[in-house]
């Protein structure tokens, strides 16, 4: 039986899961090592949830330090099929206001030292990753934030940058010009490694403030971004508890067979260790072929 069916995934200003009941910590070993902390696994709105804090309890983890494979793989060895993930972010578009919540449903990689996929070493697969968010997850998500009265904007790009530095006023305008809607240094490698996983991902894109763009940037403090931080938290713990109750029970999207034309090596020229390491994401593919 899974430990979990959802996953959720707190960027900064969410490092618990409110309301989360019946909880304990499972500290998952995978072949990828340590996820970023403990999985806090509970029920939440009648559901099975694991709660991931992405840069660890006491925010202790660079963007560019994640281990995005572990964390991922982490929710596949519990049983997760979808992920919803949190990410504060910052608004490259008048439009998007802080407090304002962006459900993208695409994003443009501006990162150069990342790790992003699962395979390599002798397996070679390519997914389809034009629609990089599910649907299915996108509109649940954006209806519930119709319900409890937060903005929830449905589409748009998330620029992921690498960091830890934020863009210059330089970099900020070119990304505006090209039609970006937010930036973020975390959302794209979970989300390319949720699809390779077969996991369902949809990012929840919290805004805490305009980018260095914009004329008013230099007046804003940290105190204010601080406190849209903690709002928009608390925010994202309610629509978080919405969307977990209104979530169907089966899958009706293609995200859980994203792998079933995606293996190019021939079965028989799969190591054996590299069959070994990712047996749970493609013994579905390869049980019942020659090894």
């Amino acid at each position: 039986m899974p430990q979990a069916e959802i996953g959720i995934i707190g960027g900064s200003g969410l490092y618990a899961m409110p309301g989360l009941t019946d909880t304990q910590e499972l500290r998952q070993q995978t072949p990828f090592g340590d996820p970023s902390d403990a999985y806090v696994v509970g029920m939440l709105e009648g559901r099975k949830v694991a709660f991931l804090a992405r840069h660890g309890r006491g925010h202790r983890i660079l963007p560019s330090e994640l281990n995005f494979r572990a964390n991922i793989y982490g929710f596949k060895q519990l049983g997760v099929e979808r992920i919803v993930s949190l990410s504060a972010v910052g608004s490259l578009k008048e439009e998007h206001k802080p407090l304002d919540f962006v459900i993208p449903d695409q994003f443009f990689d501006r990162t150069r030292h990342r790790v992003d996929t699962f395979f390599g070493d002798g397996i070679v697969a390519h997914i389809a990753f034009a629609d990089p968010v599910c649907p299915e997850l996108s509109k649940t998500v954006e209806a519930a934030c119709k319900k409890i009265g937060v903005t929830g904007k449905r589409g748009g790009t998330y620029l992921c940058m690498e960091g830890p530095q934020f863009s210059t006023k330089a970099e900020s305008n070119v990304y505006r010009s090209w039609g970006m809607d937010v930036i973020g240094m975390t959302n794209l490698q979970e989300a390319k490694l949720a699809r390779e996983a077969e996991i369902c991902y949809v990012t929840v894109a919290m805004v805490t403030d305009y980018d260095c763009w914009h004329p008013h940037h230099d007046s804003v403090t940290v105190e204010q971004i601080v406190a849209v931080l903690l709002k928009n938290a608390e925010n994202a713990g309610r629509v978080v508890r919405t969307t977990v109750a209104a979530m169907p029970r089966g899958r009706s999207c293609k995200c859980g067979t994203a792998l079933a034309h995606a293996i190019l090596t021939e079965r028989d020229k799969i190591p054996a260790a590299a069959r070994q390491k990712l047996k749970l994401i493609l013994d579905k593919y390869l049980e019942s072929k020659p090894s």
